[in-house]
């Protein structure tokens, strides 16, 4: 098993290393020195940091409403074996089907979809607003969601929070519900309960959330080349960069752009393990 194991973490390590040195330091500046590579760098980081964001407001309630509804939670609230038993837990596997299909789904299909909605009366509503919204906060320039800034940040949006809503589930599954029922019983509102006993214990989680949906956002691809497109000083991010230059025969910037998209997740991911270290796992935070 350790040998299997010790075989896949070295055929990363030799990945990243023959990047490494296949590009040099020369690469780099001449990658940075590219004012189209530079804005690409500041919009990758500008729109993961909003997705990661959003991720986490629809994640938090999502995930908590999740774990408080599982199997056990709905025997509790219905009589074993009713038709309400039974159609809640039909209700909260078609829930969880629902949000995996983000994770599924080829990259291509969930921009292709996204493109496709925003030619229906509703994403056209939509497009409208965002016109309207932008102009009245001063981005005159951003006109609608399709092509434009927005939908990248919906694109990585829509990935993103799915598995932000996965680790929220897990983290709430692994506290005990039983503080938030006695703080009820002390006169706590269910909101209540859920802000001051259940939230503060979920911080770790909710880090790790934070971490995995920027990370997702920082190497998503597919949608953002469907629905954002590869606009020059426009819509283009560190991923399509990469595409870009690959599409254009320069194999080394390329390969530098891979490399800066690895640095700054490896930055992110040891910040979070720096973050979230100490205290022991969360059920010891919870006892």
């Amino acid at each position: 098993m350790s040998l299997l194991g010790g075989l896949y973490i070295a055929l990363i390590v030799a990945m990243l290393l023959a990047d490494f040195r296949f590009a040099d330091w020369s690469d780099f500046r001449e990658l940075l020195g590219d004012e189209k590579v530079r804005y690409s760098i500041w919009l990758s980081l500008i729109s993961c940091t909003i997705s990661a964001i959003l991720s986490i407001w629809v994640a938090v309630p999502t995930g908590y409403v999740l774990a408080r509804l599982g199997r056990d939670a709905i025997g509790r609230r219905f009589p074993h074996g009713s038709v309400l038993g039974r159609l809640a837990i039909c209700a909260r596997y078609c829930i969880d089907t629902l949000l995996d299909i983000p994770i599924v789904l080829p990259p291509l299909v969930v921009g292709i979809s996204l493109l496709v909605l925003m030619q229906t009366p509703l994403g056209r509503i939509a497009d409208d607003g965002a016109t309207s919204l932008f102009s009245g906060i001063g981005f005159p320039g951003i006109r609608g969601i399709t092509y434009e800034i927005p939908a990248v940040i919906l694109a990585q949006f829509t990935v993103a929070a799915a598995f932000a809503i996965r680790t929220m589930r897990d983290t709430f599954e692994q506290i005990n519900e039983r503080p938030e029922r006695v703080a009820c019983t002390l006169g706590a509102s269910r909101f209540r309960a859920f802000a001051d006993v259940a939230l503060p214990q979920a911080w770790r989680g909710t880090v790790a959330a934070f971490t995995l949906a920027w990370a997702r956002s920082l190497g998503e691809f597919g949608p953002i080349l469907i629905f954002a497109g590869t606009a020059r000083m426009k819509t283009e991010v560190l991923s399509t960069t990469v595409y870009l230059n690959f599409q254009f025969g320069n194999l080394r910037g390329a390969v530098v752009a891979s490399l800066i998209l690895v640095t700054l997740a490896i930055i992110v991911l040891i910040a979070t393990r720096f973050l979230t270290l100490g205290g022991g796992s969360q059920r010891g935070v919870i006892a």
